[in-house]
């Protein structure tokens, strides 16, 4: 007798749990297209913020709705619901939210037809690099950045670890001293739960130490059938001239040379950060797109 689905089957929804893993896992990791927010440690660490919850079209694909901004919005990662069901979507939601390149090439004229727009979401590209251009950072392009790092070596005695249970809680202190700094959380309860459950969730990352002391670290996972490799934490303690710049480097070195491209996210339409992304001078961009009513 097989084991009932802990993903209802649509129109029901339910909050994402740690159980819908082993259901949700394997779909999503052969999406192509590499949307950063589509693995299932993205969705379970930021059910919170969003207000996660998950569905499943029998066959088809899964739906995850959420809320952002007082805005409501699904995702469809795998595959676009028949028309029945899309309309049935749209009518209860704002938008649909990351349509991938591969879906808005098949499908844009069919949404067109059927009274929906289909709209460019430049602030939610996700930022892919090779992943030699950012561990050799060779070139005019990268002097700034190879200087600091440079710095950074000849200042520190330094030494990088591989995230394991036995580190995890000098990760958990650099993370506390990062919140301290900050004066304000961020995303400081994501980061905290992903630490927790790393291993669990299918994520690697690596702790940077300084003259012996924790210092920073970085956790991702693979995506995109591990054509690339996701960033989705990086933390460290600025009082070390460097030390993001260091740790961007050192993590692309320490990457298996079979992970092509490193994503880094988006910038979420963040000057600031936009432009701390666009000076490592991306080979290019997932894009994504944001179907509304026409």
């Amino acid at each position: 007798m097989s084991t009932p689905s802990p993903v209802p089957i649509y129109p029901e929804f339910a909050p994402i749990s740690l159980e819908m893993r082993e259901v949700l896992y394997p779909s999503l990791n052969l999406s192509s297209d590499g949307i950063s927010e589509f693995t299932f440690s993205n969705l379970y660490l930021f059910r919170k913020t969003y207000g996660y919850r998950v569905s499943r079209l029998p066959g088809k694909t899964f739906v995850v709705e959420g809320t952002k901004e007082g805005k409501s919005f699904f995702y469809v990662p795998c595959a676009l619901p028949d028309r029945p069901v899309l309309d049935e979507l749209m009518g209860g939601h704002d938008y649909l939210k990351n349509l991938s390149e591969s879906q808005a090439g098949a499908h844009r004229c069919q949404l067109e037809q059927w009274g929906y727009s289909v709209v460019e979401d430049r602030d939610n590209f996700d930022y892919l690099y090779l992943r030699t251009d950012l561990a050799e950072l060779s070139g005019k392009t990268y002097h700034k950045k190879r200087n600091l790092v440079n710095a950074f070596i000849n200042s520190y005695d330094y030494e990088q670890k591989p995230l394991r249970g036995d580190n995890v809680a000098d990760a958990m202190a650099v993370l506390e001293k990062w919140r301290e700094s900050k004066g304000f959380d961020g995303d400081y309860a994501a980061c905290r739960e992903a630490l927790e459950l790393f291993d669990r969730l299918g994520m690697r990352g690596c702790v940077y130490y300084v003259d012996g002391v924790p210092a920073g670290w970085c956790l991702g996972e693979p995506l995109a059938k591990a054509r690339m490799f996701a960033i989705h934490f990086e933390k460290g303690i600025e009082d070390y001239k460097g030390i993001y710049q260091f740790i961007n480097q050192a993590f692309a070195q320490a990457l298996p040379a079979y992970f092509k491209h490193i994503n880094r996210e988006q910038d979420l339409g963040d000057d600031g950060l936009r432009q701390a992304k666009m000076t490592y001078r991306p080979s290019g961009f997932v894009n994504k797109y944001r179907v509304v009513k026409a």
